[in-house]
C-alpha cells in the first residue's frame, strides 16, 4: 500500500511539473460548462416549443357584426371557433332583422381554438307583434319573448284544476297586438306542498343538482359558458329564478361554467 501511495504521489508531481495536470482539470471543466451548455439549450428549446405550441392554439376573435349567422359560421370555422346563438334578439335601429348585432368574445380577444363566440341577432327597429302565448308553460312563454324581444311586464298566478299546471292562461297585450312588453297570467296548478327555489348561482352544479333530485324536482343543465377566474360546473344562471314557489316534479334549468 506505502509503495502504491509512493507510486501515484510521483505520478501526480510529475503530472503537475509537466502541465499534464493543468490540462486534465481544464478538460473536465470544458465538459462540465459543456454539458450545462447544453443543458440550458436543451431547457431554453423546451420552452420557446412550449410557447409556440400555446400561441399556435390561439386565435383572435374575428368581427361578425352585420353578418348573418350562416356568414359568421363560415368566418369562425376558418380559425376554429364554434358559434353559440343567444335566444335574446334586440332592436338595433340600422342593424336588419337576423343579423348580427353583438358578440363575446368582443373583436380581436384572444381566445383558444374550439371555443364558442355567442351572438346576439338583431330583431330590427321594433320588436314585431306580439306572439301568442296562452297554453304554453312559462319557461316556453319567457323563452318566446326573449326571441322576440319583447319584455315581460309582469307575473301574476291562479291556483286552478281547470288548466294544465305551469300553463298560461292569459296574457296582455293579446297575440297579434302591439306594444313591448307582456303580461301573463299562469296557472300553478291547485295547492300543495310547494318550496322556495334557492339561490344556486356560483354553486357547483353537480352537488345542487343532487340535492334537488333527491327531493323529486327535474334537473337540467341546459348550457355551459366560458367564465374567467370560475372553473367548471359552476352555476351561472337559473330558471326558475330565486323566489320562485315551486313544487315537486317541476323542471330546474341551469346554465353552468365551461
Amino acid at each position: 500500500m506505502t509503495r502504491v501511495g509512493l507510486t501515484y504521489s510521483r505520478l501526480f508531481a510529475l503530472m503537475r511539473n509537466s502541465g499534464l495536470f493543468r490540462k486534465w482539470i481544464l478538460g473536465i471543466v470544458k465538459l462540465v460548462l459543456l454539458f450545462s451548455a447544453l443543458g440550458l439549450t436543451y431547457g431554453l428549446f423546451a420552452f420557446v416549443g412550449l410557447q409556440v405550441a400555446l400561441k399556435t392554439r390561439e386565435v383572435a376573435v374575428p368581427t361578425l357584426t352585420d353578418l348573418t349567422t350562416q356568414q359568421a359560421q363560415d368566418v369562425l370555422s376558418q380559425v376554429d371557433l364554434r358559434l353559440r346563438i343567444e335566444p335574446l334578439r334586440r332592436v338595433h335601429q340600422t342593424i336588419q332583422a337576423g343579423q348580427i348585432v353583438e358578440q363575446d368574445p368582443d373583436p380581436g380577444i384572444t381566445t383558444r381554438r374550439g371555443r364558442n363566440v355567442k351572438i346576439w341577432l338583431s330583431s330590427g327597429q321594433t320588436p314585431g307583434s306580439v306572439p301568442t302565448l296562452i297554453g304554453a308553460s312559462e319557461r316556453a312563454a319567457r323563452t318566446r319573448l326573449d326571441q322576440n324581444s319583447f319584455g315581460l311586464q309582469g307575473l301574476s298566478e291562479i291556483r286552478s284544476s281547470r288548466y294544465p299546471i305551469d300553463a298560461i292562461v292569459a296574457q296582455d297585450p293579446p297575440p297579434a297586438g302591439n306594444g313591448q312588453a307582456v303580461w301573463l297570467l299562469v296557472n300553478r296548478g291547485e295547492r300543495g306542498r310547494t318550496y322556495v327555489m334557492p339561490d344556486l348561482i356560483g354553486v357547483d352544479a353537480v352537488t345542487a343538482a343532487e340535492i334537488l333530485r333527491s327531493s323529486g324536482f327535474r334537473v337540467t343543465v341546459v348550457g355551459s359558458h366560458p367564465y374567467p377566474g370560475l372553473s367548471s360546473g359552476i352555476v351561472l344562471r337559473q330558471s326558475p329564478e330565486t323566489g320562485f314557489q315551486i313544487a315537486p316534479g317541476e323542471p330546474i334549468s341551469l346554465e353552468v361554467s365551461q
